[in-house]
């Protein structure tokens, strides 16, 4: 049984389990949806991550999280926190924020609901003292949201990473401390 590790107006944020890799790939693996992280998964593929992130949960008490739809009961993306473990990353270890939302759900909100729900779990409940979060510089909602949210641009942190595309192997990078989100709410 999944744990509840927030919920918003919205959303429900749970933690991943065994057999959710085949729900995600029905959902959350589109061309569109994963443009920007290297385009769709294989399920064997998602099934690694999932081990990984139900492993981060039980040793760190984070991972990523399935964001359910209250009104739906549908998954429409997932959010969280993994460490930064790109080996190009100046920041290796640090706790990254991320977030993917199912695209007949994109305008509605819900990254910003869900990314505001897991800062304050981040920062509140387990005492994280920053977050960063990266992106493309393509990605222009991505880093809008990341601005939009407070956080600061920091280009000592951006490096290249071959495995993406051409037009989105510079990794751009976004940080955020306890101190800062406190001194928003």
């Amino acid at each position: 049984m999944p744990d509840i590790i927030a919920e918003t107006d919205r959303l429900i944020l749970r933690t991943i389990e065994e057999g959710d890799a085949e729900l995600q790939y029905r959902k959350l693996n589109s061309p569109q949806m994963m443009a920007r992280l290297g385009g769709p998964k294989e399920p064997h593929e998602i099934e690694t991550k999932h081990a990984k992130a139900m492993q981060m949960q039980a040793r760190h008490g984070f991972s990523f999280l399935f964001l359910i739809e209250k009104e739906s009961g549908e998954l429409v993306g997932h959010a969280g926190l993994k460490l930064v473990d790109n080996e190009l990353a100046k920041n290796r270890g640090d706790a990254e924020i991320g977030w993917l939302i199912r695209e007949d759900r994109w305008r509605r909100g819900y990254a910003e609901e869900a990314v505001r729900a897991i800062l304050e779990w981040a920062f509140t409940r387990l005492h994280i003292p920053e977050i960063v979060a990266l992106t493309s510089k393509p990605n222009v909602p991505s880093w809008k949201l990341m601005e939009k949210l407070g956080m600061i641009r920091r280009e000592d942190l951006d490096f290249d990473d071959p495995a993406f595309p051409p037009d989105d192997r510079r990794t751009i990078l976004y940080s955020l401390t306890r101190e800062q989100w406190e001194s928003q709410s």
